[in-house]
């Protein structure tokens, strides 16, 4: 997993009150492979018209806000089902982190443990930050996760809360199993130890 620790990037206005999972990545798409092109399947059914061509009005189809890493949503995002597919369409198109006022609970989690950071602030906040993107085409947001601050295109701070074991896994680029490979040496000693006491018990 690749470590979250500053970024400084394009950020685009999501204006869309509790955005579920389904509208994040339509289910007719989850038994899709996760392969190179996974990342066309993001907010595909607002990003796309019934053949397939781009909508022009829609915020990712235009030219400053393309490339965002950034995401400033409004309430209750990630809504819906617990799909995870929902977080790995988002990462794969580029998008690394995502502000809102809240989150649906599931879709919290499985960005934590899959490297995107979800920034809970408060709902003026976002829509002070949402309300700068569209004013200003193309404008960047810079967050720093050790420092727990996020910094508005105006210079403005803000800060936020995460708990600690996720900040460490994300600032460490951990995932569960990174987590324990941290700890293989004492594991190891462990069994080690385990067996020399209970020899019955090896296979």
């Amino acid at each position: 997993m690749e470590p979250f620790t500053n970024l400084t990037a394009a950020a685009a206005p999501i204006d869309i009150l509790n955005c579920d999972t389904d509208r994040i990545i339509p289910a007719r798409f989850l038994r899709k492979p996760r392969e190179p092109g996974f990342e066309r399947w993001l907010f595909h059914d607002i990003r796309f018209d019934t053949e397939g061509n781009e909508r022009p009005e829609f915020i990712l189809n235009q030219p400053a806000y393309r490339h965002a890493r950034i995401l400033v949503a409004d309430a209750n995002y990630g809504c819906g089902s617990s799909r995870e597919a929902a977080v790995y369409v988002m990462y794969d198109y580029g998008i690394r982190s995502v502000i809102a006022p809240s989150f649906g609970d599931i879709h919290y989690g499985n960005a934590l443990q899959n490297g995107l950071l979800p920034i809970v602030l408060t709902d003026e906040e976002c829509k002070r930050l949402r309300s700068q993107l569209h004013e200003k085409s193309g404008a960047e947001i810079t967050i720093d996760l050790p420092a727990q601050t996020v910094i508005g295109p105006d210079g403005t701070v803000y800060r936020f809360q995460i708990d600690p074991a996720a900040k460490e896994r994300l600032v460490k680029g951990l995932d569960d199993v990174g987590l324990v490979l941290q700890h293989i040496e004492r594991i190891e000693g462990f069994e080690e130890r385990y067996f020399e006491e209970h020899p019955w018990a090896r296979v």
